[in-house]
């Protein structure tokens, strides 16, 4: 199986799908997705630390840094880990 978010035009995540690895076109279900969903779609992995961590809805990719971040938590003093892409309180 692989996994792909569908981002908007903020690079905000909308929806999170499965696809199938054994997609005969061998894109893993992207151009399913593309041809019946419309957007931007971008894959996202539960097992490895590719693309820093598994997207959720709400979350942003960020191109720059090839990583998928959580929103930032209202309260506290949260700042970015850069290694990680997580937010630590009081960092």
């Amino acid at each position: 199986m692989s996994y792909w978010a569908q981002i908007d035009s903020n690079n905000i995540v909308l929806q999170v799908l499965v696809g199938d690895s054994n997609d005969p076109s061998g894109d893993e279900g992207y151009k399913w997705f593309v041809n019946n969903f419309g957007g931007t779609w971008v894959q996202t992995y539960k097992n490895n630390n590719k693309r820093k961590n598994y997207a959720g809805i709400g979350f942003t990719y960020d191109a720059t840094r090839d990583a998928f971040i959580s929103p930032k938590p209202i309260e506290g003093n949260w700042t970015l880990d850069e290694n990680t892409c997580t937010w630590v309180e009081g960092a």
